[in-house]
Protein backbone atom coordinates (compact mmCIF):
# COMPACT_ATOMS: atom_id res chain seq x y z
CA UNK A 1 0.00 0.00 0.00
CA UNK A 2 2.79 2.04 0.69
CA UNK A 3 4.52 1.92 -2.45
CA UNK A 4 1.05 2.42 -4.68
CA UNK A 5 0.53 6.11 -2.22
CA UNK A 6 3.78 6.85 -3.60
CA UNK A 7 2.18 7.07 -7.26
CA UNK A 8 -0.16 9.48 -6.42
CA UNK A 9 -0.33 13.20 -5.04
CA UNK A 10 -2.49 15.93 -4.37
CA UNK A 11 -3.12 19.08 -6.28
CA UNK A 12 -5.22 22.11 -6.48
CA UNK A 13 -4.98 23.35 -10.16
CA UNK A 14 -2.76 23.14 -13.19
CA UNK A 15 -2.23 26.12 -15.07
CA UNK A 16 -1.54 25.89 -18.93
CA UNK A 17 0.19 28.06 -20.74
CA UNK A 18 1.54 29.90 -18.09
CA UNK A 19 4.31 33.02 -18.58
CA UNK A 20 5.42 33.85 -15.49
CA UNK A 21 7.01 31.07 -13.36
CA UNK A 22 10.31 30.70 -15.07
CA UNK A 23 11.78 30.56 -18.82
CA UNK A 24 9.09 30.73 -21.96
CA UNK A 25 6.00 28.71 -22.21
CA UNK A 26 5.14 26.51 -18.95
CA UNK A 27 2.93 24.31 -17.33
CA UNK A 28 2.47 24.84 -13.41
CA UNK A 29 1.12 22.03 -11.63
CA UNK A 30 -0.07 23.50 -8.16
CA UNK A 31 0.42 21.13 -5.03
CA UNK A 32 -1.91 21.49 -2.29
CA UNK A 33 -0.67 22.17 1.42
CA UNK A 34 1.55 23.77 2.88
CA UNK A 35 3.90 24.05 6.26
CA UNK A 36 3.15 28.16 6.61
CA UNK A 37 0.20 29.97 7.28
CA UNK A 38 1.36 33.19 5.86
CA UNK A 39 -0.68 36.05 6.61
CA UNK A 40 -0.65 37.55 2.92
CA UNK A 41 -1.09 34.21 1.63
CA UNK A 42 -3.20 34.81 -1.99
CA UNK A 43 -4.07 30.97 -2.51
CA UNK A 44 -5.23 29.82 0.95
CA UNK A 45 -7.10 27.23 -0.61
CA UNK A 46 -3.21 25.62 -0.75
CA UNK A 47 -3.02 25.62 2.56
CA UNK A 48 -4.94 22.12 3.66
CA UNK A 49 -2.95 19.02 2.00
CA UNK A 50 -6.40 17.32 2.18
CA UNK A 51 -9.64 18.48 -0.33
CA UNK A 52 -11.56 21.03 0.87
CA UNK A 53 -15.11 22.56 0.26
CA UNK A 54 -15.44 25.86 -0.78
CA UNK A 55 -18.35 28.56 -1.23
CA UNK A 56 -18.78 28.94 -5.29
CA UNK A 57 -18.32 32.36 -6.32
CA UNK A 58 -20.60 34.93 -5.76
CA UNK A 59 -20.35 36.15 -9.98
CA UNK A 60 -23.44 34.06 -10.92
CA UNK A 61 -26.94 32.66 -9.59
CA UNK A 62 -26.38 29.39 -9.11
CA UNK A 63 -28.71 26.62 -7.16
CA UNK A 64 -29.45 26.32 -3.50
CA UNK A 65 -28.44 22.86 -3.51
CA UNK A 66 -25.37 23.49 -5.46
CA UNK A 67 -23.57 26.58 -3.66
CA UNK A 68 -20.43 24.98 -2.92
CA UNK A 69 -17.18 23.06 -4.81
CA UNK A 70 -14.49 21.27 -4.04
CA UNK A 71 -10.85 22.64 -4.43
CA UNK A 72 -8.27 19.63 -4.53
CA UNK A 73 -8.12 16.13 -5.98
CA UNK A 74 -5.77 13.50 -6.13
CA UNK A 75 -3.87 13.01 -9.73
CA UNK A 76 -1.18 9.62 -10.43
CA UNK A 77 2.08 10.01 -11.50
CA UNK A 78 1.31 8.86 -14.76
CA UNK A 79 -1.74 11.36 -15.41
CA UNK A 80 0.64 14.15 -14.63
CA UNK A 81 3.22 12.56 -17.18
CA UNK A 82 0.13 12.82 -19.34
CA UNK A 83 -0.66 16.81 -19.07
CA UNK A 84 3.32 17.36 -19.10
CA UNK A 85 3.60 15.70 -22.34
CA UNK A 86 0.43 17.48 -24.09
CA UNK A 87 2.61 20.89 -23.60
CA UNK A 88 5.87 19.36 -24.81
CA UNK A 89 6.07 21.41 -28.26
CA UNK A 90 5.38 24.75 -26.34
CA UNK A 91 8.29 23.83 -24.34
CA UNK A 92 10.65 22.78 -27.21
CA UNK A 93 9.47 26.23 -29.28
CA UNK A 94 10.12 28.43 -26.19
CA UNK A 95 12.24 27.37 -24.18
CA UNK A 96 9.78 26.33 -21.02
CA UNK A 97 8.83 23.94 -19.42
CA UNK A 98 7.72 22.65 -15.85
CA UNK A 99 6.52 24.40 -12.42
CA UNK A 100 6.03 23.10 -8.96
CA UNK A 101 4.30 25.78 -7.27
CA UNK A 102 1.85 25.71 -4.32
CA UNK A 103 1.58 25.09 -1.68
CA UNK A 104 4.65 23.70 -0.99
CA UNK A 105 5.63 20.89 -3.36
CA UNK A 106 8.34 19.68 -1.09
CA UNK A 107 5.69 18.66 1.41
CA UNK A 108 4.63 16.02 -1.03
CA UNK A 109 8.24 14.56 -1.56
CA UNK A 110 7.39 11.29 -3.20
CA UNK A 111 5.10 12.61 -5.44
CA UNK A 112 7.74 15.42 -6.45
CA UNK A 113 10.79 13.61 -6.60
CA UNK A 114 8.44 11.28 -9.55
CA UNK A 115 7.83 14.15 -11.59
CA UNK A 116 11.32 15.86 -11.49
CA UNK A 117 13.26 12.27 -11.92
CA UNK A 118 10.76 12.04 -15.45
CA UNK A 119 10.80 15.60 -16.51
CA UNK A 120 14.78 15.43 -16.06
CA UNK A 121 14.91 12.14 -17.86
CA UNK A 122 13.47 13.64 -21.42
CA UNK A 123 15.30 17.15 -20.99
CA UNK A 124 12.30 19.19 -19.47
CA UNK A 125 13.69 22.50 -17.73
CA UNK A 126 11.82 22.44 -14.50
CA UNK A 127 11.25 25.06 -11.74
CA UNK A 128 10.72 24.35 -8.18
CA UNK A 129 8.67 27.21 -6.44
CA UNK A 130 9.69 26.61 -2.46
CA UNK A 131 9.18 28.08 0.90
CA UNK A 132 12.34 26.14 2.02
CA UNK A 133 10.51 24.82 5.20
CA UNK A 134 11.28 21.12 4.91
CA UNK A 135 13.98 18.73 6.02
CA UNK A 136 17.19 18.88 3.84
CA UNK A 137 17.18 15.33 2.99
CA UNK A 138 14.20 15.88 1.27
CA UNK A 139 15.83 18.43 -0.63
CA UNK A 140 18.63 16.29 -1.47
CA UNK A 141 16.06 13.97 -3.15
CA UNK A 142 14.97 16.79 -5.96
CA UNK A 143 17.88 19.61 -5.89
CA UNK A 144 19.51 17.95 -8.41
CA UNK A 145 16.66 16.74 -11.10
CA UNK A 146 15.39 20.26 -10.94
CA UNK A 147 16.75 23.32 -13.21
CA UNK A 148 16.36 26.34 -11.43
CA UNK A 149 14.80 26.80 -7.30
CA UNK A 150 12.65 30.00 -6.96
CA UNK A 151 13.44 30.28 -3.05
CA UNK A 152 11.16 32.63 -0.63
CA UNK A 153 12.80 34.58 1.87
CA UNK A 154 9.78 36.50 3.97
CA UNK A 155 11.28 37.69 7.43
CA UNK A 156 14.93 37.78 8.56
CA UNK A 157 13.63 37.72 12.45
CA UNK A 158 12.38 34.33 14.09
CA UNK A 159 9.71 35.88 15.95
CA UNK A 160 8.54 38.31 13.47
CA UNK A 161 8.65 35.00 10.63
CA UNK A 162 6.52 32.90 13.80
CA UNK A 163 3.91 35.33 13.88
CA UNK A 164 3.58 36.12 10.35
CA UNK A 165 3.91 32.46 9.18
CA UNK A 166 3.48 30.53 11.96
CA UNK A 167 6.70 28.57 11.62
CA UNK A 168 10.24 29.39 12.83
CA UNK A 169 12.73 30.55 9.84
CA UNK A 170 15.92 28.78 11.22
CA UNK A 171 15.21 25.69 9.18
CA UNK A 172 14.68 27.86 5.57
CA UNK A 173 18.01 29.88 6.33
CA UNK A 174 19.94 26.79 6.97
CA UNK A 175 18.53 24.97 3.74
CA UNK A 176 19.07 28.53 1.87
CA UNK A 177 22.69 28.50 2.63
CA UNK A 178 23.66 24.62 1.89
CA UNK A 179 21.42 25.26 -1.40
CA UNK A 180 24.29 27.81 -1.98
CA UNK A 181 27.08 25.96 -0.83
CA UNK A 182 26.19 23.25 -3.57
CA UNK A 183 26.12 26.00 -6.41
CA UNK A 184 22.57 24.89 -7.22
CA UNK A 185 21.03 27.70 -9.37
CA UNK A 186 18.67 29.01 -6.86
CA UNK A 187 17.41 32.60 -6.80
CA UNK A 188 15.40 34.37 -4.08
CA UNK A 189 11.85 35.54 -3.99
CA UNK A 190 10.65 38.78 -1.90
CA UNK A 191 6.94 39.17 -1.22
CA UNK A 192 6.82 42.96 -0.64
CA UNK A 193 3.84 43.30 2.03
CA UNK A 194 3.90 46.70 3.57
CA UNK A 195 4.73 47.46 7.00
CA UNK A 196 5.79 43.88 7.68
CA UNK A 197 8.21 42.23 5.03
CA UNK A 198 8.52 45.85 4.00
CA UNK A 199 9.98 47.73 6.33
CA UNK A 200 13.80 48.94 6.58
CA UNK A 201 15.05 46.97 9.54
CA UNK A 202 14.09 43.40 7.33
CA UNK A 203 14.98 44.65 4.16
CA UNK A 204 18.69 45.35 6.08
CA UNK A 205 18.61 42.25 7.18
CA UNK A 206 18.06 40.28 3.89
CA UNK A 207 20.82 42.92 2.28
CA UNK A 208 23.25 41.65 5.07
CA UNK A 209 22.28 37.96 4.77
CA UNK A 210 22.30 37.27 0.95
CA UNK A 211 25.55 39.57 1.15
CA UNK A 212 27.21 36.25 2.37
CA UNK A 213 25.98 33.97 -0.05
CA UNK A 214 28.52 33.45 -2.46
CA UNK A 215 26.72 31.69 -5.67
CA UNK A 216 23.14 33.38 -5.23
CA UNK A 217 23.09 37.02 -6.73
CA UNK A 218 19.41 36.94 -8.59
CA UNK A 219 15.86 38.33 -6.36
CA UNK A 220 12.79 38.63 -7.70
CA UNK A 221 10.14 41.32 -5.98
CA UNK A 222 6.68 40.36 -5.68
CA UNK A 223 4.85 43.19 -4.77
CA UNK A 224 1.77 42.08 -2.60
CA UNK A 225 -1.86 42.36 -4.24
CA UNK A 226 -5.90 41.72 -3.21
CA UNK A 227 -6.97 39.56 -5.83
CA UNK A 228 -7.17 36.33 -3.30
CA UNK A 229 -9.07 38.47 -1.12
CA UNK A 230 -12.28 36.81 -2.77
CA UNK A 231 -10.71 33.63 -1.73
CA UNK A 232 -10.94 33.91 2.24
CA UNK A 233 -14.91 34.92 1.57
CA UNK A 234 -15.28 31.43 -0.06
CA UNK A 235 -13.30 29.51 2.15
CA UNK A 236 -15.39 31.36 5.57
CA UNK A 237 -11.92 32.16 7.00
CA UNK A 238 -11.08 35.70 8.02
CA UNK A 239 -7.99 37.94 6.24
CA UNK A 240 -6.22 40.46 8.79
CA UNK A 241 -4.73 41.90 5.57
CA UNK A 242 -8.29 42.90 4.19
CA UNK A 243 -7.38 46.71 4.43
CA UNK A 244 -4.55 46.47 3.37
CA UNK A 245 -2.61 48.58 0.39
CA UNK A 246 -0.03 47.32 -1.78
CA UNK A 247 2.75 49.03 -2.67
CA UNK A 248 2.79 51.75 -5.10
CA UNK A 249 5.37 51.20 -8.51
CA UNK A 250 7.48 53.94 -6.96
CA UNK A 251 7.96 52.33 -3.45
CA UNK A 252 9.23 49.01 -5.62
CA UNK A 253 11.15 50.97 -8.00
CA UNK A 254 14.04 52.11 -4.87
CA UNK A 255 13.24 48.85 -3.02
CA UNK A 256 14.78 47.55 -6.37
CA UNK A 257 17.45 49.84 -6.49
CA UNK A 258 18.63 48.92 -2.96
CA UNK A 259 19.02 45.21 -4.48
CA UNK A 260 21.22 46.35 -7.39
CA UNK A 261 22.89 48.86 -5.50
CA UNK A 262 24.81 46.11 -3.49
CA UNK A 263 24.96 43.62 -7.20
CA UNK A 264 21.82 41.73 -7.57
CA UNK A 265 20.01 40.88 -10.34
CA UNK A 266 16.45 42.51 -10.01
CA UNK A 267 13.55 41.55 -11.41
CA UNK A 268 9.80 42.92 -10.34
CA UNK A 269 7.20 39.85 -10.54
CA UNK A 270 7.89 36.07 -10.15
Amino acid sequence: MESALKNFGTIFDIKKYALHDGPGIRTTIFFKGCPLICTWCHNPESQLITPEKVLKPSYRIISPLNKVETIGYTVSVSEMINEINKDRLFYEESGGGVTFSGGEPLLQIDFLEALSEYCWSQDIDTTLDTCGYTEWTDIIRVKDKITRIYYDLKLMDDLEHIKYTGVSNKLILENLMMLDAKKNQVIIRFPVIPTITDTAKNIDLILNFMANLKHIKAIHLLPYHKTGLSKYKRLRRDNILKTLEPPTEQEIEILAQKFQDVGFSVKIGG
